[in-house]
């Protein structure tokens, strides 16, 4: 069976009302995430709101990460037309061992999303404030061994006999290419070509779960350190022996989670200070419960039903604090089915308090509509930690939402669809502190 054949059976299988055959044809560790009960409240939903289903168009699949795609299926309904969007993980043909008896890859998400959504991805375009012949770029290893990643070095074409800042950049949650790509967005790049353009040296690579996912997913005792810090701290060291950069001022900047994590890069690599981009503070598995109640607010506003079973994601969440917590825990009971070793670690982990006892430099900034990382949550943490220093800068841009793309109104996983690049005015604050206003 083809990815876009399950992602068709999926579909007919919730007209006809087998729930719990879809249920189980997810991954054993997302399926307590998407009981029959829950996924039958969120179908029933959009039945009442937009009729029965009255046809299928052909699926497009498109490649979501190693080993997983996404297979977007235009669909339409008596009263509106959708796409409904379903991620598949494993190999055509495979038979899952815990399904539901059909041959087929395993389920790892469904989405309804906007009509459009199901239209070919359009290429990336640079920003407008990008200018591609104002640097070069070229392909290098970071690290060595079974684990190296391939990456990316972006050099300002006038580096010559003054050397200049460098940055190395540090990808969010999940398997992410060095560009962060999302659907046709590319926030790392876009970053990455605003600030070799404003005249800084940039390294960003792919993350070691998506380059060696079959090195690192079976591995128990993995944690943010083994996902972040042996590539970064490689890449530092990279770029800090560049014969055009300035090794006294060399950065590190991380988004969303990479933003946590980077005050463990620069606890084990010579950086000159930090820039944090919609950083968690918050501890992960309790900004999860938060994310998914305010994305149930919002699919409730709709009339529509919750994105996943609270109850079960509060439970797992739980599970993280109790003090029985070890690894031997089942990682079936745990958020996303993530072994218990990287709670245990993230659970000891305070990446303000990590990034005062730095005493760097730092760049902290906020979007204002971001309902992953908060002002409230999250920015109120570094604000609270890093209280007084004068070599700390926080800004907020009010209109940015986590991937410091600008809008209006609630923010939306929706929102993240259409082309568009990162604010400007990010870019080029971050720039300006990288070359004239880091604190030395």
């Amino acid at each position: 069976m083809t990815f876009a054949d399950t992602a068709l059976a999926v579909i007919e299988m919730a007209r006809r009302g087998e729930f719990t055959g879809i249920s189980d044809r997810f991954l054993p560790q997302l399926r307590p995430l998407a009981p029959p009960d829950a996924l039958r409240a969120a179908w029933d939903a959009e039945v009442a709101k937009n009729g029965q289903v009255s046809a299928l168009g052909t699926p497009l699949t498109e490649a979501a990460g190693p080993g997983t795609v996404l297979v977007k299926v235009p669909v339409t309904f008596e009263r509106a037309t959708a796409t409904v969007a379903v991620g598949l993980a494993g190999e055509e043909g495979e038979a899952g061992e815990e399904g539901g008896g059909d041959e087929g890859p395993w389920i790892t998400g469904i989405q309804l999303l906007p009509a459009s959504a199901a239209a070919p991805v359009a290429p990336w375009e640079p920003p407008p404030y990008a200018d591609p012949d104002s640097f070069t770029e070229h392909d290098v290893t970071v690290g060595d061994g079974p684990l190296a990643v391939p990456g990316t070095l972006g050099v300002p074409r006038r580096a010559g006999q003054v050397p200049v800042p460098g940055v190395v950049l540090l990808a969010g949650s999940g398997p992410n290419d060095q560009d962060e790509t999302i659907g046709r967005n590319k926030p790392l790049k876009d970053l990455a070509w605003g600030l070799a353009t404003a005249g800084v040296a940039v390294l960003r690579f792919e993350k070691v779960t998506r380059a060696h996912p079959d090195l690192v997913a079976g591995n128990p005792h993995f944690t943010l350190t083994d996902e972040y810090v042996p590539q970064a701290v490689a890449a530092i060291g990279l770029l800090r022996g560049h014969p055009a950069v300035d090794p006294a001022r060399v950065f590190v900047a991380g988004h969303s989670e990479g933003g946590t994590a980077a005050p463990r890069v620069a606890a084990r690599a010579p950086v000159a200070g930090l820039v944090i981009l919609a950083g968690g503070a918050q501890p992960l598995h309790h900004a999860m419960v938060r994310q998914f109640r305010y994305l149930a607010s919002l699919a409730a506003a709709q009339g529509a039903a919750p994105p996943a079973d609270l109850h079960a994601i509060t439970r797992q969440a739980a599970a993280v604090d109790d003090p029985a917590l070890s690894e031997s825990t089942p990682d079936s009971d745990l958020p996303f089915g993530v072994p218990a070793a990287y709670w245990l670690d993230l659970r000891d982990y305070d990446p303000p308090a990590a990034a005062a006892a730095l005493g760097k430099p730092l760049l902290i900034v906020q979007g204002g509509r971001d309902y992953q990382a908060t002002v409230a949550d999250d920015l109120s943490r570094w604000q609270a930690a890093l209280d007084g220093r004068p070599d700390v800068t926080i800004r907020v841009y009010p209109a940015d939402n986590h991937l410091f793309f600008p809008g209006e109104g609630p923010s939306s996983p929706a929102e993240y669809e259409p082309a568009q690049h990162v604010d400007p005015a990010v870019v080029a604050g971050i720039a300006a502190w990288l070359t004239e206003g880091a604190p030395q």
